[in-house]
């Protein structure tokens, strides 16, 4: 299962690669009430890392919460998750 992940991951990135790396143009920006004339790919890398610092936030939020399993508590199903 593990290899699996591995796998989705890394063609997860090479496809998001390629389709920031195609997408160079300048295009029309807007948020909010500014707007401005940007390259795609800027605006692309920052959709990116916007979703990805958003989603080590919420996991933070989701795994602060839980208790840590003492030591003597370890079972091969702890170790599973």
């Amino acid at each position: 299962m593990r290899k699996v992940k591995l796998g989705v991951i890394v063609g997860l990135s090479l496809a998001l690669v390629l389709v920031v790396m195609q997408n160079t143009g300048p295009i029309q920006g807007r948020f909010l009430w500014f707007s401005a004339e940007v390259p795609a790919i800027l605006l692309l890398v920052l959709a990116v890392a916007g979703g990805f610092i958003l989603g080590l936030l919420v996991a933070n939020f989701y795994l602060r919460d839980r208790k840590p399993v003492p030591h003597r508590e370890y079972t091969e199903r702890t170790y599973r998750g």
